[in-house]
């Protein structure tokens, strides 16, 4: 009588992992560069992804909070169109990650996150205060 029971939990083990890991593959969301995408398109096309770059060409209208702008790692580079509040972070040449997938040649992304400098220094001089001040503005 143990035999049936033993075949039991192994059927339900297994069902409960091919459940588990199916559904892993078509929830998995991939980071990659704009190269990477370039090489990898075929098998990310129509999945959400990350794309991680410097921005390039930013174009925001606070109005209809619209913007566009180009992620590009050096090598390859794609549009990007975001809808939704920025952060004073985002300019030119600064590390953006950008979530959403590709309609055709474009990227429209549903969340944008802003790469910033993880080093403080402060300033030791007056000096170095004002240049601190006008290098912000």
């Amino acid at each position: 009588p143990i035999l049936p029971v033993v075949l039991g939990v192994a059927a339900l083990v297994g069902l409960t992992a091919t459940i588990a890991f199916g559904n892993l593959n078509r929830s998995l969301e991939y980071f990659v560069t704009p190269s990477e995408y370039q090489q990898q398109e075929a098998e990310l096309q129509g999945r959400p992804v990350r794309i991680g770059g410097l921005v390039k060409a930013a174009k925001y209208d606070p109005q209809t909070l619209d913007l566009r702008f180009t992620v590009t790692d050096g090598s390859a580079s794609f549009p990007v169109q975001y809808r939704g509040a920025v952060t004073d972070l985002f300019k030119e040449n600064q590390g953006v990650v950008v979530r959403g997938e590709f309609q055709g040649e474009t990227f429209h992304a549903t969340d944008l996150v802003v790469k910033h400098s993880e080093e403080y220094n402060v300033p030791k001089t007056q000096a170095e205060l004002k240049d601190m001040i006008k290098s912000a503005d």
